[in-house]
C-alpha cells in the first residue's frame, strides 16, 4: 500500500472523529446568551479535543509525507493510533457532560497517553522501515516534544484526583507545546 492510501484513510478517520465530537454538541433549550453559560465546559472539552486532533492530524500528514515505504507493521501500528483517536469524542462528552470530574478527567489523560504512545509506535515502526538513514530519522531528532507530553500526560492523570485543574492546565500545556510549528520534516524534504 502506497503513503497516499494510508494517509486518506487516515484524514478520513479523524474527520469523522471530528464529526462524532461536534454532534455531541447540543443546542440549549433557551434563547438567550445565558442559556449558552451551563455549556462552557462542554465546549471547553471540545475545543481542547478538537485542538489535539488537529496537532495528531497535522503531524500524521508531515510524518507520512517523509514516508517512502509502508509495511504491514505500518498499517498496523496505524490502526492502534486510529483506535485510541477514536475514543476522544467519547472521554470528550463524559469529562465536559461532569464539568471536568476528577474521573472522567483522569480517563481523557489516560486515552491521551496512549494515543501519544500509539504515535510513538506508529514512528518508531516507520523508522523501522525506512532504515537508518531516512530523511524522517533526520527530521526527528532526538523527539523532545515526544518524550515530553507522556510525562506530563502521566503527572496529570493523578491530579486529577488531587484538583482536576491541575490535570486540564496540564492538557493544554500539552497541546500548546504541540501548538508551536515543528518544522524539522519540512525543513528536510
Amino acid at each position: 500500500m502506497g503513503r497516499g492510501r494510508l494517509e486518506a484513510f487516515s484524514d478520513g478517520v479523524i474527520a469523522i472523529i471530528i464529526t462524532i465530537m461536534v454532534l455531541e454538541l447540543k443546542a440549549p433549550h433557551g434563547t438567550d446568551l445565558a442559556s449558552l453559560w451551563p455549556l462552557w465546559p462542554v465546549f471547553l472539552s471540545y475545543v481542547l479535543s478538537f485542538v489535539y486532533l488537529g496537532i495528531y492530524w497535522n503531524n500524521h500528514h508531515h510524518m507520512l509525507h517523509a514516508t517512502e515505504r509502508v509495511s504491514g507493521g505500518v498499517l498496523w501500528a496505524n490502526l492502534h493510533l486510529l483506535f485510541w483517536l477514536s475514543l476522544v469524542p467519547f472521554v470528550t462528552a463524559w469529562m465536559g457532560e461532569n464539568h471536568f470530574a476528577a474521573g472522567p478527567t483522569a480517563l481523557y489523560g489516560v486515552v491521551m497517553l496512549l494515543a501519544a504512545i500509539a504515535y510513538w509506535i506508529l514512528l518508531q515502526t516507520i523508522l523501522a522501515a525506512q532504515g537508518p538513514n531516512s530523511i524522517l530519522r533526520t527530521a526527528v531528532g532526538r523527539d523532545f516534544k515526544g518524550k515530553l507530553s507522556p510525562l506530563l500526560y502521566l503527572i496529570a492523570i493523578p491530579s486529577a484526583f488531587i484538583r482536576e485543574w491541575i490535570a486540564g492546565a496540564l492538557y493544554v500545556i500539552v497541546a500548546l507545546i504541540w501548538l508551536v510549528p515543528d518544522r524539522r520534516i519540512e525543513r528536510m524534504m
